[in-house]
């Protein structure tokens, strides 16, 4: 089948189209899917045609077809996980850089894209209050930017003690000793397990989830050897963050690498009444976060910070003959994640930045902080609710006395479909974890959140 421009005309205004029902239908639609993958297996399946479909059909098929087994996470009562919606200039930049469909690799091959992503690397550091000479990377998600900070960490701590990792490998090299708290989030041991670094030891952490500095202090100097210490910005379940300040302090006595995942909490220090919550955080060696939850551009777009760019750029470059490397400037993308062939998903991150500025990121995050107070006091007056959590940040964890009944209040809520609430489990009992991480989330939807448990919570009690 030829392809010109009328096909891809056709397909843009279908794919428009399409797109804009979708965000209209947010605002009202229930919140799970209705249909299962079980289900659409076969709509979507079955043998490869022999003749094709012309493309704006496809979309038409494929957004029509597609719509019941959606969930509509970019939706204001949408608190599931930590999954942010999407700002209008991040998802229309999105857009763009599909259709400009630039491998991001080279500065020299894609000068306009490095250059977006370098400005928004500098303005993240400047937002957050990180350092100005650090390396940044755009990857996947707060999984890769974990696996790109530990393995900058991994090359250094090696080559600090005389070992050439690129040369020899790990076998034979000295062991790095990793040290986690013990609410730590599991990606960062799934990064560990990636890089080869084993099982980490795990740090006592207090009634909120966060590390105790006095007890890493010892795990640390209960032996010898190079150390990685990995922080937490915005526990998972409370929302709490280590004390980065004290930890530090201890990881640098005894030579530590400090490594902060901050996958939603990282962007609490745009905001200076949220600040004291990553008070010290600077002082680390590299950070992670993810764009797609707190700063709300569309999936994927994590970003890893080093504050060592020689070893980042060590640990994830290549040289190859075919390629053509910018004398100038500050390295090419690609030696600052673990990719070669990428989109340049810094691009949206750019443009949420340039919609919103200093003010609207701190409005935009304190926002979201104060939704989840609301919640979890409009919670906290029902009858029967507990909110488990000191509720600082974006996270609330509710109970609903035993465990069972948690469980079913959880689920009646799934099925009602007015909102979206995970369950749990933290320390040792089923909770509903309810996580603000959408823009769109205003007062309306607080009081749909709360109105949704107060009536589960009656059903429960009445069956």
């Amino acid at each position: 089948m030829a392809h010109g421009d009328d096909e891809y005309a056709a397909a843009l205004a279908a794919a428009a189209g399409h797109s804009q029902a979708w965000l209209e239908s947010l605002r009202n639609r229930p919140v799970g899917p209705r249909l299962h993958a079980s289900d659409l297996a076969g709509v979507f399946g079955g043998p490869l045609p022999v003749a094709g479909m012309p493309a704006a059909e496809v979309i038409d098929f494929l957004a029509t077809q597609a719509e019941p087994g959606l969930m509509a996470m970019p939706s204001g009562r949408f608190f599931g996980w930590v999954i942010g919606g999407t700002l209008p200039a991040a998802l229309a930049s999105d857009w763009l850089v599909s259709a400009w469909d630039q491998n991001a690799c080279l500065r020299y091959a894609t000068p306009a894209t490095a250059a977006i992503e370098e400005a928004a690397g500098h303005w993240l550091l400047e937002l957050l209050g990180l350092p100005s000479t650090a390396d940044v990377g755009f990857v996947t998600g707060a999984t890769m930017a974990n696996f790109t900070g530990m393995a900058a960490a991994r090359w250094r701590l090696l080559a600090d003690a005389g070992w050439d990792l690129d040369s020899d490998g790990l076998s034979g090299a000295p062991r790095i000793r990793c040290f986690v708290g013990r609410e730590r989030h599991d990606t960062v041991d799934l990064g560990l397990r990636y890089l080869g670094l084993g099982k980490p030891t795990q740090v006592d952490a207090d009634g909120q989830g966060r590390l105790v500095p006095a007890a890493l202090d010892a795990a640390l100097a209960a032996g010898s050897g190079p150390a990685l210490v990995c922080l937490q910005a915005g526990n998972l379940h409370s929302g709490a963050f280590d004390p980065f300040a004290e930890a530090i302090a201890v990881a640098r006595k005894h030579g530590a690498w400090v490594h902060i995942d901050g996958a939603f909490g990282l962007w609490a220090a745009a905001v200076p009444e949220l600040r004291h919550l990553t008070r010290g955080y600077e002082e680390a060696d590299s950070w992670s976060t993810d764009a797609h939850k707190t700063l709300n551009v569309p999936y994927d777009c994590g970003i890893a910070v080093v504050r060592d760019p020689s070893a980042l750029r060590a640990a994830m470059g290549l040289h190859a003959s075919y390629l053509v490397h910018d004398a100038e400037g500050p390295g090419d993308p690609f030696e600052k994640v673990p990719e070669l062939s990428r989109r340049a998903r810094g691009v949206p991150v750019w443009a949420a930045l340039k919609s919103l500025g200093r003010e609207g990121v701190a409005a935009q995050v304190g926002g979201l902080a104060g939704a989840a107070a609301a919640i979890a006091e409009g919670m906290a007056a029902l009858d029967g609710v507990e909110v488990l959590n000191d509720v600082a940040y974006t996270q609330v964890c509710l109970a609903f006395g035993d465990d069972d009944t948690t469980r079913a209040v959880t689920a009646r809520i799934i099925e009602d479909g007015k909102v979206w609430m995970s369950g749990s489990r933290w320390r040792d009992r089923d909770i509903l974890r309810v996580s603000v991480s959408n823009w769109h989330t205003a007062g309306e939807d607080v009081a749909t959140a709360v109105d949704a448990v107060r009536s589960a919570l009656a059903s429960v009690r009445t069956s």
